[in-house]
């Protein structure tokens, strides 16, 4: 804020110098007009130098802030493959636990089953 209100001080104190230098300055005519398109052309000189430096401050923070999205882009999207990598690694672990747990039971089953008839069967193993 410090910098706008300088500037319109800036602004201010041409004004007030433009308009005492034509009141009180024993210039002919000619000299005035030419002194005070000169001070016009130093506040023109001033803008564009102002202009200038807000264009390439803008542009910096630009830089700035883009720089900064793709490194959050960057760290959000590798921590979300990690998560997936994670996630695919419990479900298979899952996977593998339940095969195991199908596979002991059938095991179980088959070994306790061996000595015992079925439904349909007799007791010597021959279809009823």
């Amino acid at each position: 804020m410090e910098e706008r209100s300088g500037f319109g001080y800036f602004l201010l104190g041409l004004g007030i110098g433009v308009a005492a230098g034509i009141l009180w300055a024993p210039r002919s005519g000619e000299e005035t007009r030419q002194l005070i398109a000169d001070k016009a052309g130093e506040g023109a000189d001033y803008l564009k130098a102002r202009a200038q430096e807000s264009t390439e401050y803008v542009r910096q923070r630009t830089e700035d802030l883009k720089q900064s999205a793709a490194e959050l882009y960057e760290k959000g999207r590798t921590t979300v493959q990690r998560q997936k990598e994670t996630l695919n690694a419990a479900v298979e672990a899952g996977k593998q636990a339940y095969r195991d747990a199908v596979s002991d039971v059938r095991s179980a089953s088959a070994g306790s089953g061996a000595g015992s008839s079925g439904p349909g069967t007799s007791s010597s193993g021959s279809p009823v």
